[in-house]
């Protein structure tokens, strides 16, 4: 038994803290008894799959068992995202909000941002969006880029920090409850362009976000995990790691300009993606997956 759980992976090793925090959560929040007990069976399941996947590959070292975990893990972040979501709890106070939007109409009109931005028409403000909206896309094609490249074992070197960054973002969220800016704040501050990415980045929103909190930005510091993460492991190809980083700026970019996320958010975001791959690093936990 120890053997294999020493075989843990650093995102396994995260994935699995964070399941046990959520099933800690439902235990203890005011939530539902079916939220309670849908979170508990979700998570033994989380748990035991990867148990079972860890185990397996302890016993019969298959490259097949090898890739399988690779592609265990960024299906799983997205799952934590919506967990999180069934623990939104009411909170009518905005005193979060209204300190954070502060800073935001300060950046975006007395520091000139929305002139820069909108400088050249709708070009750049389309091009926020379209970020935006490829967000999510990011561990994957980073991870398929590792394979392309003949990287494969290097394959927690990313999913590690990402995992680390993301879910640390996910933890705080019952710690700061608040809503973004386009619905506390309806129709104050607004981008002046509109376009049919931004209309599917809001449905995606209306249709799949949660109400826990925005604080901090999980869109900011996953992106920026994933960027760093693959400057540090292709130095060779530095376009890779130079286009995702340069993706990861206008993600931040595009979340305080388009209203989902205060600037604060965006700058606990990029915080927590720098300590969590500086914590990775200095703590020598990347090693190479079998």
């Amino acid at each position: 038994m120890a053997g294999w759980l020493r075989s843990l992976r650093i995102s396994e090793t995260v994935l699995a803290a964070y399941f046990l925090y959520t099933s800690g959560l439902a235990l203890l929040l005011p939530v539902s008894a079916l939220v309670a007990s849908v979170t508990l069976s979700m998570n033994l399941v989380v748990l035991g799959g990867l148990a079972l996947l860890v185990y397996a590959h302890s016993l019969r070292r298959r490259e097949f068992l090898a890739v399988v975990r690779d592609w265990y893990v960024p299906p799983l972040m997205l799952l934590a995202y919506r967990e999180m979501g069934w623990f939104a709890l009411p909170h009518p106070s905005v005193a979060l909000e209204q300190s954070w939007v502060v800073w935001d109409r300060w950046l975006l009109n007395d520091a000139g941002l929305r002139v820069a931005i909108e400088g050249f028409g709708p070009v750049l403000p389309l091009a926020l969006e379209c970020s935006y909206s490829l967000v999510y896309a990011m561990p994957p094609f980073a991870l398929a880029m590792l394979y392309a490249l003949g990287q494969r074992k290097e394959a927690d070197a990313l999913l590690g920090p990402t995992a680390l960054a993301v879910l640390s973002v996910y933890a705080l969220f019952p710690l700061f409850p608040s809503e973004p800016p386009w619905t506390v704040f309806p129709g104050q501050d607004m981008p002046s362009y509109d376009s049919p990415v931004r209309r599917f980045n809001a449905q995606m929103l209306r249709s799949q976000g949660i109400r826990t909190s925005v604080f901090p930005s999980a869109h900011v510091a996953g992106a920026f995990a994933v960027a760093l993460a693959m400057m540090r492991l292709l130095p060779e190809r530095k376009w890779v790691g130079g286009w995702l980083l340069a993706l990861a700026t206008l993600i931040a970019l595009a979340t305080v300009y388009g209203r989902y996320h205060y600037a604060a958010d965006a700058a606990a975001g990029l915080a927590i993606s720098l300590a969590a791959t500086a914590v990775v690093r200095r703590r020598g936990w990347f090693s190479r997956t079998d």
